[in-house]
């Protein structure tokens, strides 16, 4: 019998707020981060239903985590904007991990080590169900947008070029 798959802080948090959603795992190489395009091949959904997990600092030195679809870029002034900041910039990949409790390529929206405040692009509305990091290379989470949303205590906004 296959032994299952531990459960992720992520996946703990959307249990105990009673939020439904499906994992989808993946094969990759130890410390590999996958791409989105390769993420939706290797799990048969539509790179546009993966959405990625970005985390950026503001001129103001808060963080603020993005929500993006995978294939997207995330526009830097829209981001800013809806977060209230003159303007932000990507985190180091160094400061990922101790700034979130998450690495890179296995980053989620939901569970970081503190609450950042949270913008889902509003494209992830016109899909049923996206597909997030659970907290792990390897496992992706299946909710709905809106769920993800009150999971991560998100806003919607248009954050992509």
């Amino acid at each position: 019998m296959a032994k299952a798959e531990p459960k992720t802080n992520a996946m703990r948090i959307l249990d105990r707020q009673k939020i439904p959603y499906a994992t989808h795992t993946y094969p990759h190489k130890d410390g590999e981060a996958v791409d989105a395009k390769s993420v939706a091949a290797l799990v048969g959904m539509e790179a546009g239903r993966i959405f990625k997990t970005l985390v950026a600092r503001g001129k103001s030195g808060q963080c603020y985590v993005f929500v993006i679809p995978g294939p997207a870029e995330l526009d830097l002034k829209a981001a800013a904007a809806a977060v209230s900041e003159k303007h932000v910039e990507m985190l180091h990949v160094k400061e990922l991990l101790p700034t979130t409790g998450y690495v890179r390529g296995g980053c989620s929206p939901v569970g970081m080590k503190k609450a950042f405040p949270t913008v889902l692009d509003r494209s992830a509305s016109r899909w049923d169900t996206i597909l997030v990091s659970a907290g792990k290379i390897g496992v992706q989470l299946e909710l709905a947008p809106d769920a993800l949303r009150q999971a991560a205590n998100a806003a919607f906004a248009d954050i992509t070029l």
